[in-house]
């Protein structure tokens, strides 16, 4: 399908803090144009000081997230034509995250909730040790595979209402990512996990809306990750008080 309009008519979140405008910007349209697109002809053609990430542009690496017409997106991956109202684009940084300036959120409180709720690897073994083989069969470690493809873009994060009315609430990718690890067969310390995740702002604080399946690119499930979580951690609350 070709473009119709001759131009986009883009608005484009600048500046940041109590600093933060709209600014609107006639780009040229064109077959096949990537929201990512859009934003790097402002700043190659209207105004270089227009602040944004980006790294692979195939969907790789996550960097290049976005609010889209009110929606998180990877902009290298969503085309125009796809999400355009009237041949108009509203683009914003990720919801949910501070912002450093223009497109660019501070993903330090993503990370920060990731190790917060324990997605870390606890080793059974040294270094010097010979690596523990698990069969690819084995229930945990299916379990374990269907959130290892999370590259953290925080789309999900951003699409969050609990996120939003919950300061405290870790997320739903450290959330999954804490699943992952729980069900490593290979990690040492899972009652840590499950201890950082039943707390303040853990698990149970989910809503279980699902806006962070809806939205993620790579089409995982962290809610039905966070649900394992939830499940876990009841049943450890259960059998210490016996």
């Amino acid at each position: 399908m070709e473009v119709k309009a001759e131009f986009l008519n883009v608005t484009v979140s600048r500046g940041s803090g109590d600093g933060v405008y709209q600014e609107a910007f006639q780009v040229p349209a064109y077959d096949n144009q990537t929201v990512l697109d859009v934003v790097s002809w402002i700043q190659q053609n209207v105004d270089p000081t227009l602040t944004y990430r980006f790294a692979c542009r195939v969907g790789m690496c996550g960097s290049c997230a976005m609010m889209v017409n009110g929606q998180p997106r990877w902009t290298c991956r969503t085309h125009v034509k796809k999400v355009s109202t009237n041949q108009k684009l509203k683009i914003e940084p990720l919801r949910n995250l501070p912002v450093i300036k223009d497109l660019v959120a501070d993903m330090d409180p993503f990370f920060g909730k990731w190790v917060e709720a324990e997605g870390v690897h606890h080793p059974t073994r040294t270094r010097y040790e010979p690596i523990e083989q698990i069969d690819p069969q084995d229930a945990a470690r299916t379990t374990a595979n269907e959130g290892i493809e999370c590259i953290n873009c925080a789309v999900c994060y951003a699409a969050c209402d609990t996120v939003t009315n919950n300061a405290d609430y870790l997320g739903p990718a450290a959330l999954q990512r804490a699943w992952t690890v729980y069900n490593d067969v290979k990690d040492a310390d899972k009652s840590a996990i499950l201890d950082a995740v039943s707390g303040k702002g853990g698990c149970h604080s989910c809503h279980s809306i699902g806006s962070c399946t809806h939205y993620c690119p790579n089409e995982l499930n962290p809610m039905q990750a966070i649900a394992g979580l939830k499940r876990a951690t009841s049943k450890s609350f259960f059998k210490k008080g016996r």
